[in-house]
């Protein structure tokens, strides 16, 4: 059927190659090959000889027909003509074929010149919650790489260049060290005499405008629009306006918001806003009257019902008084009001005073000491303790406990330990 029939060869080294067993179904080899091929491409700076055995592998093991001479007889039966030929394909064609033609940025045909994608800028831009509330435009001056107008990104004057002899026009360098009896390490570096180019140009033939770096510094003003309602990390992306390289697609620049903090506001939930206010003994329990200025000027008229008592830490909302919702900014959350009850001072009420206070308070509790259980009683008089001192005390108790483990810990490893032998 075949015509002759070859010897057996190795019929293993394709499914080493992508790290797969022999049994391994056409998804597992998809999963294996995509993996492998990521990490070994040389656009990302891999080996471009591991890309190609890896393509190589996967375009026969994908081939039923292909795969099943392989199993019989070897990659020698491939190259005799059996199945199909034994040619590969171009490994970029079959990578593309899972990626597409920008999987790294490169776009277009892998037939021609390929190009990878420029690194994306990331700034971080301080804004303070009232440019978040009321939204703001801000004008940034950067400066960034761009092809030379001159040479237009050739780096000559004739637009010639030859290729570098210290890489082979590869723009990478290999080199290979003894580690060992029989043990080899290779590593791979940018060319140091082209810098990654793979490209030399000679002195008298550079371009007087850049160089011979292809690339000139230029100044860029960008103008950055805060929306209403934008949120601390948000990212505001500039595409192509990052550092422009000659055979690269320009990467983006990227603005990440973050707030600063406000004296008086905290944004919270998403759209929430709290803000904390302190009220007086008589404004809990007699109402109070305060205007509030919000994050766009405007004054807000804060007031309590008739006859409502506000208590210590309780917490008020007033709806659609918050941050604005990003994609719809007519749409707000909530503004949140906790209140603080600042009592008086000790001393600050007479005796008379007390009784008057106490007339149209709630009565107190029922209980009432008789004279005989006073007089079991001790007298005993109350101190004020400071917050800063019951904290101390706390980080003293938690200090001697610490101490008295450490001890025990000690006196477990001194203790003899007992150890059985069997008879």
């Amino acid at each position: 059927m075949f015509g002759r029939v070859p010897k057996k060869s190795d019929n293993t080294k394709f499914y080493e190659v992508l790290g797969v067993p022999k049994s391994a179904s056409q998804d597992e080899l998809k999963k294996a090959y995509k993996k492998a091929a990521i990490k070994n491409h040389p656009d990302k700076g891999g080996d471009p000889e591991k890309f190609k055995e890896l393509a190589h592998a996967y375009e026969v093991l994908s081939d039923p027909e292909k795969r099943e001479i392989y199993d019989q007889y070897g990659e020698d039966a491939l190259k005799e003509g059996m199945g199909g030929g034994g040619s590969s394909h171009n490994p970029f064609d079959i990578f593309e074929s899972f990626f597409g033609g920008g999987a790294f940025g490169g776009g277009g045909s892998s037939r021609g010149r390929r190009q990878k994608r420029g690194e994306d800028v990331v700034h971080a831009l301080k804004v303070s919650l009232e440019e978040l509330y009321n939204g703001t435009t801000k004008k940034l001056s950067l400066s960034r790489n761009a092809i030379c107008s001159k040479c237009k990104g050739k780096g000559s004057k004739s637009g010639a260049s030859s290729r570098c002899y210290g890489c082979q026009g590869t723009g990478m360098k290999i080199t290979t060290r003894q580690i060992g009896l029989g043990m080899i390490q290779q590593m791979q570096h940018v060319c140091p005499e082209c810098r990654g180019s793979g490209e030399m140009i000679s002195d008298r033939d550079r371009c007087p405008e850049c160089k011979g770096n292809k690339v000139t510094q230029e100044k860029k003003v960008l103008e950055v629009q805060i929306e209403k309602g934008m949120r601390d990390g948000q990212k505001i992306t500039f595409e192509g306006q990052a550092d422009e390289a000659p055979d690269t697609i320009t990467g983006d620049i990227v603005f990440v918001l973050e707030q600063k903090k406000h004296p008086k506001f905290d944004r919270r939930f998403g759209d929430d806003l709290y803000v904390d206010h302190n009220l007086s003994l008589t404004e809990a329990l007699c109402g109070f009257q305060f205007a509030l200025t919000h994050l766009d000027g405007r004054q807000l008229l804060i007031k309590s019902n008739p006859g409502e008592v506000v208590k210590p830490g309780q917490y008020k909302a007033i709806n659609d008084e918050g941050m604005p919702h990003h994609q719809r900014p007519f749409m707000k959350g909530k503004l949140v009001i906790q209140f603080h009850v600042i009592f008086p001072e000790s001393g600050v009420f007479s005796p008379e005073q007390c009784r008057k206070i106490e007339s149209v308070l709630p009565m107190r509790p029922s209980k009432h000491l008789t004279d005989m259980e006073l007089d079991d009683c001790e007298e005993t008089t109350l101190h004020d303790v400071s917050a800063e001192e019951v904290k101390r005390r706390k980080e003293q108790r938690q200090h001697r406990h610490r101490e008295a483990y450490d001890e025990d810990d000690d006196d477990d490893e001194s203790a003899p330990r007992v150890q059985c032998a069997q008879q």
